[in-house]
């Protein structure tokens, strides 16, 4: 019996089941609580390097604290072969439950994890291989949530019933926040402060022989969002063991027409692998980029570059994401009715047209101050050679020549700058209108002499750069955006910016939110969970993950603020045309079950 046009528009707009309002509910509440696992760490990345990596100097500290949170992004992609196999091999449901017990007891124990003061260089190592076990876990559940849903899902609903998934990243990063910033207000206003403790757990001491001191929460209050995963794991649990497998996979195994070999099945034969190679170019680089944009560096772009305080550039975020969540599911429904294809490919393409006329003006409403300092021309005069790509992913490579010295250093106090090159010139020097400061050459260099050439340029750069109108002291800078609390938002400029924000988000819901529906239908079942796994996890886990990195090394070597988005926009265009050629349309009519050409199972 065919599938009629009146069977479609009956399955699309009859109200869900109670049995499909339960798949959704316990799919996206363990995935949201599993994102929440992940960015827990990241949001608390400067404060964990502190507890973890005590005998380093604060720089090293938080280089080593990020590669720790980048160590979980980089084996996303191993996570997705080991749990998508797994996945099509013994189930959806079980393989759903393993993952949400990884991550939320690897969270769990670093909550637990004694500080390095207390077991030395193992609670560090410790540390590295609970956060490289979350990224396994995340690289088994998305597949497993994304499949789940999809195979239970109506004729013509698959992209609504999806977007529920698609909307856990944002509510698990919402989530995170809202509990950190909850804690720390708790923590910090009930408890006195702390004294900090050296490697040895000796009082660190000041120059004027006063203890130094630190926030209640930076000291032992960051473990209680940690902790109190385990909370969220046992409601996981519960909803999802009431959960029976996907009726796609019981009748295949029931038919004997599993795959034995599912990745040899899905990446060692070309007509499977061909297809994850164009979800992977033509679909995931593209959506993770926009996504990572839109969400994380926004905030990076907020704190780093625009220089507004932790506080109100969360806080900010958070409200952009409270406005604009519901985007992934308007986009999902509508992918429903014209396709997932053209609203990821318009979202890539509108995100690429508009990043740097949005992100300018999120600079000059949040920082005025800042924007109008960057009228001063500022030129780097170099010899030529002597100048290197800053491209630092794992943050252990140096530069140490004057070209590198002086442009790491403007880049960082996001100063906007031209370079010239000069044959004549030994060291590279700034000239900040009509202020001349010279650089110097750490390589040539060494102890004391290293130091007093380090402490003149830095004096004399930031003279300059305050002569010039940077806001370089926060206290100082009036014209900043600040929020005091978390509803302290209703001023002209804070409601541009958190406008400013959701438009951002809106970009984000419109490429993410239609994804894992069109992931599903590339798929044939058998491999379905190897299949789109692995091309989600790569784009968002690599093409996503070296975003800050690549957009620090090219702001850093053009001397603009915003080349860094050159990196997104060059990715998503890519994504644009590759999926625009090879990228099927019309996926969102077909049956996803191939053996099953009446959609039997979900009449």
């Amino acid at each position: 019996m065919a599938v009629t046009d009146l069977d479609v528009a009956v399955n699309r707009s009859r109200p869900m089941t109670r049995e499909e309002k339960k798949v959704i509910l316990a799919s996206s509440a363990g995935t949201i609580f599993e994102w929440y696992d992940f960015y827990l760490y990241g949001s608390l990345a400067a404060i964990i390097g502190a507890q973890f990596f005590t005998p380093f100097p604060e720089a090293t500290r938080n280089v080593f604290a990020l590669l720790a949170f980048a160590a979980g992004f980089l084996v996303r992609p191993f996570g997705a072969l080991v749990f998508g196999s797994l996945g099509d091999l013994i189930g959806r449901k079980y393989t759903f439950l393993m993952t949400i017990v990884i991550m939320g007891l690897s969270t769990f124990l670093v909550g637990l994890l004694p500080s390095y003061y207390s077991w030395g260089v193992a609670a560090p190592i410790i540390l590295i291989a609970l956060r490289m076990l979350q990224g396994l876990a995340l690289g088994g559940e998305y597949g497993g949530a994304a499949v789940y849903v999809a195979e239970h899902a109506p004729i013509n609903r698959r992209g609504y019933f999806t977007s529920f998934i698609q909307t856990t990243a944002t509510l698990g990063l919402l989530l995170s926040l809202i509990v950190i910033l909850s804690v720390q207000g708790y923590v910090n206003g009930a408890y006195p402060d702390q004294p900090v403790l050296d490697a040895a757990g000796v009082a660190v001491m000041n120059a004027d022989g006063t203890p130094s001191m630190m926030k209640a929460f930076n000291a032992w209050g960051w473990r209680i969002p940690f902790l109190g995963s385990i909370f969220l794991l046992l409601i996981s649990l519960y909803i999802r063991l009431q959960m029976n497998e996907s009726p796609a996979f019981k009748k295949m195994k029931e038919e004997g027409a599993g795959s034995k070999a599912p990745l040899r099945e899905a990446f060692g034969q070309w007509k499977n692998a061909k297809i994850a190679i164009i979800a992977l170019l033509g679909l995931t680089a593209g959506q993770a980029v926009v996504w990572y944009s839109g969400q994380f560096y926004a905030l990076f772009f907020l704190q780093n570059i625009v220089k507004v305080d932790s506080f109100s550039a969360n806080v900010f975020v958070a409200w952009s994401l409270i406005i604009g969540t519901w985007g992934f599911l308007i986009f999902g429904a509508l992918s429903d009715r014209i396709g997932r294809k053209p609203i990821i490919l318009a979202g890539c393409l509108i995100a690429a047209i508009t990043y740097f006329p949005v992100f300018g003006l999120l600079t000059k409403t949040a920082n005025p101050a800042l924007h109008a300092a960057h009228q001063t021309p500022v030129v780097v005069t170099v010899a030529p050679e002597d100048c290197s790509f800053q491209f630092n992913p794992t943050g252990t490579a140096k530069f140490p020549s004057s070209c590198d010295i002086a442009k790491a250093q403007l880049s960082k106090t996001s100063v906007n700058y031209t370079t010239v090159e000069d044959a004549t010139t030994a060291t590279a020097s700034v000239k900040i209108g009509e202020t001349v400061v010279a650089s110097y050459d750490a390589a040539a260099l060494a102890g004391d002499e290293l130091k007093a050439a380090k402490a003149a340029f830095d004096t004399g750069l930031n003279d300059a750069l305050k002569a010039a109108g940077y806001p370089l002291v926060a206290a100082d800078n009036t014209t900043i955006a600040k929020a005091e609390t978390f509803i302290d938002i209703f001023t002209g400029q804070k409601l541009v910016i958190i406008a400013i924000l959701t438009y951002l988000i809106i970009l984000v819901t419109m490429v993410y939110g239609p994804i894992a529906a069109m992931l599903v239908e590339l798929f044939p079942t058998r491999i379905r969970y190897s299949g789109l796994s692995l091309p989600y996890h790569i784009g968002n886990g690599w093409f996503g993950g070296l975003l800050p990195a690549t957009a620090f090394a090219i702001s850093a070597q053009t001397g603009n603020i915003y080349a860094g988005l050159w990196y997104a926009i060059v990715v998503a265009l890519m994504t644009v045309v590759i999926g625009a050629i090879f990228v099927p349309g019309g996926t969102h009519k077909k049956s996803i079950f191939t053996d099953d050409p009446e959609h039997k199972l979900h009449r």
